[in-house]
């Protein structure tokens, strides 16, 4: 829901955030941070070809030594029941992006099972600052834990863009295991919020059952809006 980051109904720019937990700008794309930098989040106009809109995570205040900064998008449990997650049958999804930022190097993104407490993640490259990036990676369905058939929230993605040792650690979980914070971060060589010339970008996002990205399904604002409502 929100995969072009369309709809901003809190606001299409924050200013001045420190510690975070929720959802500052763009509807259904919340952030967590804290101890990692002062920053501007934002609905921005800069956006690869086919887009209007982005995610904006543009650091103010610097911070070298981070303890998390990351984004999520949170998902029902009645939505995702064709996963079949917790069963022999269970499906691989793919999640796609586009992402740019000023800085280069490894970062890891995250699919999180909420009601079973599990994990499993993949880092990705940004190899050339500043310029838009396609990236797409495909995880196995996992066999373990049922997802609940209801509103809760169950099952997450997660963006991080900066970790303390507390969620870096460990090591990437590339197959499904019992979600450990140390493993969260593991991959990334990077810290957005190092530097005031930091800034990362994220759209296009989406997640769907398979081992093969499909083109971005592109919706209209009110079809999107009356989703995120």
């Amino acid at each position: 829901i929100n995969g072009a980051m369309q709809v901003a109904q809190r606001g299409t720019s924050a200013s001045g955030q420190t510690s975070v937990d929720g959802y500052p700008c763009v509807d259904r794309f919340k952030v967590q941070a804290n101890s990692s930098g002062t920053f501007t989040f934002s609905q921005s106009t800069t956006a690869p070809d086919g887009f209007a809109n982005s995610f904006k995570v543009d650091c103010t205040t610097a911070d070298a030594s981070p303890n998390y900064l990351l984004i999520f998008h949170r998902m029902e449990g009645q939505n995702l029941q064709q996963l079949k997650k917790g069963t022999a049958n269970a499906e691989s999804l793919t999640l796609s992006f586009w992402v740019r930022s000023s800085k280069t190097g490894t970062y890891q993104a995250n699919l999180r099972d909420h009601d079973n407490g599990r994990l499993i993640g993949q880092s990705y490259a940004i190899s050339s600052a500043n310029t838009w990036e396609y990236k797409s990676l495909t995880f196995a369905g996992d066999t373990t834990g049922t997802l609940g058939n209801d509103n809760g929230n169950s099952f997450a993605i997660e963006w991080w863009l900066a970790a303390g040792s507390t969620y870096s650690g460990g090591a990437v979980p590339t197959a499904w295991e019992s979600a450990s914070n140390t493993d969260r971060a593991a991959a990334l060589t990077v810290a957005i919020g190092e530097s005031t010339s930091d800034d990362f970008y994220l759209t296009g996002v989406q997640l769907e059952v398979g081992e093969k990205a499909t083109p971005f399904e592109h919706r209209s604002y009110d079809d999107e809006l009356y989703r995120c409502q």
